[in-house]
This record gives structure tokens, sequence and C-alpha cells, in this order.
């Protein structure tokens, strides 16, 4: 078979070493540092695995408990390697262990026969950074995931919300010069490396990620709300992930505030659902969303959940008229995509890659900006109009069965066979350039 240039398609991967430094596979989506980016190295490591590619997830141990070697699924290892203290540092602390972590990168590599990964795939700049020396040292391709960006993020910072630190700039500038392929969720991403970090647009690949759409499928409202202890009739708007100023929780419970001063005989039915944990700047003031809620006047119909995983999580989405996701960046959003793929309507800020994940007015609608009537103004046309909800809800369906976890994952292997190939061919020139040259 022949790739896009004509010639021979280059083989695919045997097997892909990914680093996911920050935060385990293994950990639960919604709280600490899990989220999105969880949930897209579980579903693509296991779709490898099911056509043959073998795959090893290094991640950083955060707990003495964690046994070194997990297996996720068959044909996927999780190696937990020791890198600083288990537990008590964030993100921006990390930096300091990466020397740490990348020896025992390059311990777990040695353990095998020479030549043994045909592929590193790192997610988000720590894992950059040592995919960059585990390059060079294995002599196979870097192809780097950001799922998000300093430069991107602090330009649209959330109130109160520290800036990234200046090593992250600089650590990202300089997997951006190093990396053999970037990885990008979509072409808004593909656009902001070209020009905020200089990036190659022939080395930078678009890969949309996907939704499990086995599990996340439409379904009873009536009986999630039963399991959920929500009346039949009530007005659910939910909000799920990680509570954090980044996602901006607090846009929904102002514009519930102000949904209530506008039709006060609204309360005895609205709940607003909160499902997810203290992340990031979160932790600073963990209790900060519930004393919002009480400020506001929101005691009676706030309701929080803890993260939810597995079919609890398809069960908040099918209670909820609408899922709402405020973030002041997103690089995709696939809470978005979930929700709909569970046929509820999403609105979203029209930030980062979240109009490519929501169709406006197909399957939801996008908002400008932060303000809180702006927001009760969108909700109220979704959770309150049953006949424009009903539509977006076949449009959520729709939009969401374009994407899928094998289409990524198909293009990922694809994307990793291009990169081999020419790397190889790199190689090679190097070597017989350096051959003419002894030659003479």
């Amino acid at each position: 078979m022949n790739d896009r240039r004509g010639g021979p398609r280059p083989a695919r991967p045997r097997r892909v070493c990914v680093l996911s430094v920050h935060t385990s596979p293994l950990e639960q989506p919604g709280t600490g540092d899990a989220g999105g980016m969880n949930v897209y190295i579980v579903q693509t490591a296991q779709r490898m695995a099911r056509r043959g590619v073998e795959v090893e997830i290094l991640t950083r141990a955060t707990s003495s408990d964690l046994p070194p070697v997990v297996e996720m699924a068959p044909g996927v290892t999780v190696r937990h390697l020791a890198a600083g203290p288990y537990e008590g540092l964030g993100k921006n602390d990390l930096p300091a262990q990466l020397c740490a972590f990348a020896a025992g990168v390059m311990r777990a590599e040695a353990r095998h026969e020479p030549g043994w990964y045909d592929t590193i795939h790192s997610h988000y700049w720590l894992s950059g950074q040592v995919g960059w020396l585990a390059r060079d040292r294995w002599g196979v391709p870097l192809v780097h995931s950001a799922h998000t960006l300093a430069k991107v993020k602090n330009a649209a910072l959330a109130d109160g919300d520290p800036p990234e630190p200046m090593v992250r700039v600089i650590g990202e500038d300089q997997v951006v010069a190093e990396a053999d392929r970037l990885i990008t969720n979509t072409d808004i991403e593909s656009r902001q490396l070209v020009e905020l970090y200089g990036a190659d647009p022939l080395r930078t690949v678009t890969i949309p990620p996907g939704v499990d759409l086995d599990r996340f499928t439409p379904g009873s409202a009536a009986i999630a709300r039963s399991r959920l202890g929500i009346p039949a009739d009530a007005v659910v708007l939910a909000f799920v992930g990680r509570i954090q100023p980044l996602k901006a929780p607090d846009v929904l419970l102002r514009a519930a505030a102000e949904l209530l001063r506008r039709d006060p005989g609204l309360r005895s039915r609205l709940v607003v659902l909160v499902a997810g944990g203290p992340s990031g700047s979160g932790l600073a003031e963990p209790r900060a969303l519930q004393e919002l809620g009480t400020a506001l006047d929101l005691d009676d119909v706030l309701r929080f959940l803890p993260p939810q995983g597995g079919n609890d999580l398809v069960h908040v989405y099918r209670a909820a008229d609408l899922v709402a996701v405020p973030s002041h960046n997103e690089s995709f959003g696939l809470v978005a995509m979930e929700a709909q793929a569970c046929a509820t309507p999403v609105v979203a800020a029209a930030v980062g890659g979240l109009p490519v994940a929501v169709s406006d007015g197909g399957s939801g609608l996008l908002v400008d900006g932060h303000d809180p009537a702006r927001w009760a103004d969108a909700l109220a046309a979704v959770a309150l109009d049953r006949i424009r909800r009903e539509r977006f809800s076949a449009g959520a369906v729709a939009h969401a069965r374009r994407f899928s976890w094998d289409r990524t994952t198909d293009a990922l292997l694809a994307t990793y066979a291009e990169a081999g190939d020419e790397f190889t061919r790199r190689a090679a020139a190097a070597l017989a350039g350096i051959s003419g040259v002894r030659e003479r």
C-alpha cells in the first residue's frame, strides 16, 4: 500500500512508549490533575493494543501503595516511576523532578533488548522534555501532544488565576522545536503552535480526539434522575469537570442566580449539578465554589457530586437538560463530546476547540465571553424551551458520531509510521554525509 507521497506506506510501529509525567492514566478524571488527557491516553492505548501494538505508559509514582507495574488492559502496561516525593507535588513543582523521572525512563527501557520501542508519544510539556532526551538516546521519533499551551492560557486567564510560569513557556518552546511530530486537537490549536511557538506546519498534524460511543449513549432521563435522587420534572443544569478557575464553574452558578432573579418561580424546579473535585489553583480554596453558592443564595438548588466514573458519569449526562462548559480555555472539550453522545445539549464558551466540539445552533449554543446575563440567556434558551432542546438533543447525537476513538487511534498510528519513516531516512542521510566527509 502507498502513503500520501505515493511511495510504500510506512510500517506501523510494534511498540510505543507513552510518557505521562504528571498524571497517571489510572487516576479518576475530574479531580487533581486528572482530566481529558487521562481519557485520551487510556482510550488510544487500549485501541492500539487491539490493533497489535504494544503500549507501555511511563508515569510518576504518586503513592507508595502503587505497584511498580500494572496491566491496564491486554497489551497495555503502566509503569510507576519514582521521581521525588510521592505526594504533595503540584505540576509547578515537577520540573525539578524531571531529571529523576528521566533516569527512571532510561532504566525502564534498559530492561528490554536494544531497540525495543519504535516511537515515543509524550503528553504535556513535562513529558515532552523527557521524551526529547529519550528520543536522542534511543534513536526513535518523538511525537508530542501539548493538550494545553501556556501562551494561550495566559492570554485568557480567569480572575485570580495565576499565569503559567516562564519555565513552562520556555519548556514548550524547546519541545515544539525538537519533536518530530506535533499532534493537535483542532486546526485552531495548530495555528496557535505555528503563530505563537514557531512550529513547523509540516510537522504539525491535527487529529481530533474521540468519544467512547459504546459507553456514552442516549438513555432514559427519568431513570438517570431517579438514580441521582432528582425529581423527574426538574430543570437540571450540569457542570462536569475539575473545579478550578480555568474551568469556570462559577459562571454557571452566577448565571443560575440570574435565572432565579428573573423568574423566582423557577426555584422549586431548578437543580444545578456539579460533578467534580478541586484541582490546580482551585486547591488553594477548595470550598470556594460552595461558598459562592451560599453567597448567591443557591444552597437549595445546588448539588455537588464527587468525580464520576464509568456508568455513573453517563447517568449525570442523561439526567441533565444541558451541560455547561464555561471554560476560559479548552484545547477540545471531551466533556462536551461525551454529553452530546448521551443526547444532552451543551452550552459552551466560544473558546479554543469548543467551536469544533459543539455545533453552534445544531447540538447546543456557544457563548461569547463569561457575562452571567449572557449565559443566563443561553441557558434559558435551551433548558426552558422543550422544542429547541429536543432538536438540539438529536443534533448532539449526530454531531458526536462524527468523532470516535477508533478514528483518532488510526490517525495516530499513521502519524507514528510517517514520523518513523522520516526519522529513519533523515538518520540515513546524516550517516551518509558523515561517511562522505570521512572519505574525502
